[in-house]
């Protein structure tokens, strides 16, 4: 699977001008189940996606989408997770 950390590059005023259309986008990606767990970083600089597992290309690919692109950079980061909390072992072969 992947960890994709995204960090603002922008202030919050211009991030929130993205908002609507990064959200839409992320629905788009939990409906085809391409995404896990999505959120905001507490303090808001940016925000974490959990992927499943797919080819590095393809999840460039749906990356180069986000409407975020605009005020964010991205660091993908792919883990094979080899224990997991019970209620969490799907992430084992996520």
């Amino acid at each position: 699977m992947f960890i994709v950390n995204l960090k603002y590059t922008k202030p919050l005023d211009e991030v929130d001008n993205y908002l609507e259309g990064h959200i839409a986008w992320l629905l788009q990606h939990f409906e085809q189940e391409d995404f896990i767990a999505a959120g905001r970083k507490v303090p808001r600089t940016g925000g974490v996606i959990l992927v499943k597992s797919m080819a590095k290309e393809q999840i460039e690919d749906i990356l180069k989408q986000d409407p975020f692109q605009a005020i964010a950079d991205y660091e993908l980061i792919e883990v094979e997770f080899s224990r997991a909390l019970g209620g969490f072992d799907n992430l084992i072969s996520a």
